[in-house]
């Protein structure tokens, strides 16, 4: 049954920082973009590094292990070498408490 869980607090991530967590056994990246939240699969599609862990400019989130560019919004695969997209999720801020829909 999908519904929102809670992944943590809004003062949990500064602007363009990310966060991995854990819901429902998937590994989910949370990105902090200007005050606004989103959420994607925390594995690259090229060789699974963690997106929770690169570098955010902009809506864009860059893999660490080979630089593959993602958009945080949507999941779209920008840059090469990644081969795919990855899933994103619905989220939003209940109070100071930051949801992601699964």
């Amino acid at each position: 049954m999908a519904g929102f869980v809670k992944v943590g607090k809004t003062t949990d991530l500064s602007p363009g920082q990310g966060k991995s967590v854990e819901v429902s056994g998937k590994k989910i990246a949370i990105f902090n973009v200007d005050g606004s939240y989103y959420a994607i699969d925390d594995a690259c599609t090229h060789r699974g590094g963690r997106l929770s862990e690169g570098a955010v400019e902009g809506n864009q989130v860059v893999c660490p292990w080979h630089g593959a560019a993602f958009d945080v919004t949507s999941g779209e695969a920008l840059t090469p070498p990644a081969p795919n997209g990855v899933s994103h999720y619905k989220t939003r801020v209940e109070g100071n408490d930051v949801e992601v829909e699964v």
